[in-house]
């Protein structure tokens, strides 16, 4: 028994060959090397290849000091890979150990968390999914995997595919949002970014996590039990995984928490027969930090050489952090538990990546003393764009925005205001906040003719720190005193009181948007709120940029407050882009990737839902709520700018087409504002009937272009088996129907310019 649920990796390869859209980058050139190489390789070696040790010097909440040393376990060949060393010098001189040293010389494979940038910080990718802009995407991450390389780097974990409709769980800011076609289309450019493209390929590769449904935590609480129907897991949340497999991607991270039951490291379902058999994934799967481990904790296995046997025949192939296949994998082919085979197959990949990056051959990092700052000044410009482009505007009444840069007063109020670290959101973790441009800094030098002044009113902090916080987080202040706190108040009002125009900036810190940051309301923390409504009594022009990642709660300031723009975490360049915005010197456009809700009360929300039984009696039917709207306060895909667009004559190619046909639908867009500006055109497809319910709305299509005043332009989008294909529980597989389908297109998920089609078998 224990043998057939040994699933042997060399066979599933022979199975995978023929799948058809799968683009490993390794090349069969590398896999041959890779076999060569294991040949000579003793058992403890190979074991070795599976090792990827942090290498932090101080120590880690929970996590017992190695007594051998790195450069040893170099040197015995016990470390394939180190996580979390970003020093080019360690790196060169760790990887001299290997290469001089170590009996075969095999290279290390450096590996750290480039989520969004390295020199050069990019805003957080959820606030690039809100540029709707793959294409600048992709040149983010390349300029990360640039930075990165030259420090010794060859490898992310990044990009994180995880769909998230809860916008209490902590790690929202590292995904693309709620929808999987969104997702699916950043996944693809990050992808490309970080590893290049077939014919201009990067030594560099990516990682797609966490595998899988890790962004549907129970009550959005950050590793908590996940449970996802297959219906759900093939239409929502495994999209952006295959997109991410089709791009090339070389390695996938395992998720921490439970799914359904059976933790993700351990579970062969998910990355067996769903990666690798259904996806065609041909790279190799790192855990996360400590999951191999962990599988004893979370009462799946016995105990560690249990968790090892299960972690390993499940087909994780590296262990992060954990060690528990370093202590226990030769114990069981010693007891013939693991075959060989099974052992070279969990090996081969690992070896065929550093192959096939180069490292047998150029193993040394090249950065310089200079190479920070070098970075910088080269990469400055496209980080300011970028953090201007991902900005979505809320509200704009009596176009407030943009302001005259004759304004004499500006205030600039709030905790967020001068504060650089923060700017560069979470998982900025090599960042440093002397590069960063805060609010108060960007817009000083946008407006060097007026009188800028800044108060930062309140404070604010986490009721329960997480062990994260001041350790790879920015550093927690010391918390203000009763009378400081009402001193402080006292002195941002003073100072909205005498200006022209209040900015005012609040939001989270980063730490409160990061790993174990989940949270159980979406307020404004602190008494931020009060501040707001105190300025906003004054009567002054207020302005409310927002820092944050996730969806707070605006339903008092969408009332009460007239322009409000989510800025997100900007990264090194927010206040200059922020200052570009404000003026008018960039327009947003913007569109926000998840659905805004009312207050945490309506979680979950989100577009793409089901039609309810009620409205057959009762056409208005709207709400299931007796004490609030079922409406989101903001719509999925929505976000204003300084001009203005109408979408226009909707024409399809047929209106009737075959299972396999395909129909073109085509939109007018034109700019009827006074601005040069951006829309995002969105397409949404409705299945009227089939095999399943199909949800009242889906994302199929999305382009964003520049516009002249007065300018029109045509946008086509094509409607094909791929866009109506999807996973049917009734048939328990994939299908594609005759049916009646709706199509709606505009510029965001409320659209009403509609048309339809039928397809026929």
């Amino acid at each position: 028994m224990t043998k057939l649920r040994c699933l042997c990796f060399s066979v599933i390869s022979l199975l995978l060959s023929g799948a058809a859209k799968a683009q490993a980058p390794i090349s069969r050139n590398d896999t041959d090397r890779a076999e060569a190489l294991l040949k000579q390789m003793t058992t403890e070696e190979k074991i070795g290849q599976l090792n990827q040790p942090f290498y932090i010097k101080l120590p880690i909440p929970g996590v017992k000091t190695d007594p051998v040393s790195y450069e040893d376990h170099v040197r015995h060949g016990e470390v394939g890979s180190f996580l979390f060393l970003t020093d080019p010098k360690e790196i060169n001189r760790l990887q001299k150990i290997a290469m001089t040293e170590q009996r075969l010389h095999i290279p290390i494979l450096f590996g750290f968390d480039v989520i969004h940038g390295f020199d050069t910080e990019f805003p957080v990718p959820l606030a690039v999914a809100a540029s709707w802009d793959p294409t600048m995407a992709e040149q983010a991450q390349g300029i990360a995997a640039e930075e990165a390389g030259h420090a010794g780097l060859r490898w992310s974990f990044a990009p994180m595919l995880d769909i998230a409709r809860d916008p209490r769980w902590g790690r929202i800011s590292e995904g693309a949002g709620e929808d999987p076609y969104l997702g699916a289309a950043m996944a693809r450019a990050q992808v490309r970014g970080f590893q290049g493209t077939p014919e201009n390929p990067r030594p560099f590769i990516a990682t797609l996590k966490h595998f899988a449904g890790y962004g549907a935590a129970e009550g959005g609480r950050d590793y908590d039990a996940v449970y996802i129907p297959e219906e759900q897991m093939q239409n929502v949340y495994l999209p952006p995984f295959r997109a991410g497999i089709e791009a090339g991607a070389g390695t996938v991270m395992s998720a921490y928490m439970d799914l359904n039951d059976v933790p993700a490291a351990g579970n062969v379902h998910l990355l067996q027969d769903t990666l690798r058999a259904e996806l065609g994934f041909k790279g190799f799967v790192v855990s996360d930090a400590f999951a191999v481990g962990s599988l004893v904790t979370q009462g799946f296995a016995k105990d560690a050489t249990d968790a090892t046997f299960r972690g390993a025949t499940a087909g994780v192939n590296m262990d992060m952090g954990s060690a528990t296949y370093l202590a226990h994998m030769k114990s069981l082919l010693d007891q013939g538990q693991l075959t060989p085979t099974q052992l070279d197959d969990l090996v081969r990949p690992i070896l065929a990546a550093k192959y096939h990056l180069g490292l047998f051959e150029n193993a040394y990092a090249d950065a310089t003393e200079q190479t920070h700052a070098e970075m910088l000044a080269k990469h400055r410009q496209m980080a300011r764009t970028a953090a201007a482009r991902s900005a979505v505007l809320l509200k704009n009444e009596g176009s407030l925005l943009p302001l005259a840069k004759t304004t004499k007063h500006v205030a600039v109020i709030g905790p967020l205001g001068n504060s650089k670290g923060d700017m560069n959101g979470p998982w900025s973790l090599t960042a440093k906040a002397e590069d960063t441009v805060s609010v108060f800094d960007g817009i000083r030098a946008k407006l060097p003719d007026s009188h800028v002044e800044y108060a930062e009113g309140v404070q604010i902090a986490k009721a329960f720190p997480s062990s994260f916080d001041g350790f790879i987080g920015p550093k927690i202040e010391t918390p203000w005193s009763p009378e400081e706190a009402d001193r402080q108040m006292k002195s941002a009002l003073q100072l909205a009181g005498k200006s022209d125009v209040v900015i005012v900036t609040l939001g989270e810190l980063s730490v409160m948007d990061f790993e174990y940051s989940s949270r159980s309301s979406l307020n404004l923390p602190g008494k931020q709120l009060e501040l707001l409504e105190k300025i906003q009594a004054l009567g002054k022009p207020v302005v409310l940029l927002l820092f944050s990642t996730r969806p707070l709660d605006l339903s008092w300031a969408s009332e009460h407050i007239p322009a409000i723009m989510d800025c997100y975490f900007g990264g090194t360049e927010t206040g200059n882009a922020v200052a570009d915005l404000l003026v008018g010197d960039a327009v947003p456009g913007g569109k926000l990737p998840v659905t805004w809700p009312r207050t945490s009360g309506q979680i979950p929300i989100y577009y793409a839902h089901t039609t309810s039984h009620k409205p057959y009696d009762s056409p208005d039917f709207t709400s299931r709520y007796w004490d609030a709207p079922t409406s989101p306060l903001y719509p999925f895909g929505y976000g204003l700018s300084y001009s203005t667009f109408t979408i226009s004559d909707l024409r399809l190619t047929a209106k009737t087409a075959q299972l396999d046909e395909s129909i073109t639908a085509t939109v007018t867009v034109a700019n009827t504002g006074s601005r040069a500006a951006d829309e995002v055109v969105q397409l949404y497809l409705h299945q009227r009937f089939g095999s399943a319910s199909r949800p009242v709305r889906q994302l199929k299509g999305f382009r964003r272009i520049t516009l002249q005043p007065g300018q029109k332009q045509e946008v086509s989008f094509t409607i094909g088996r791929d866009e109506r294909n999807y996973w049917s529980a009734a048939k328990n597989g994939w299908v594609v129907e005759p049916s009646d389908f709706d199509v709606w297109v505009g510029n965001s998920s409320t659209a009403t310019l509609h048309d339809s089609f039928s397809v026929m078998r």
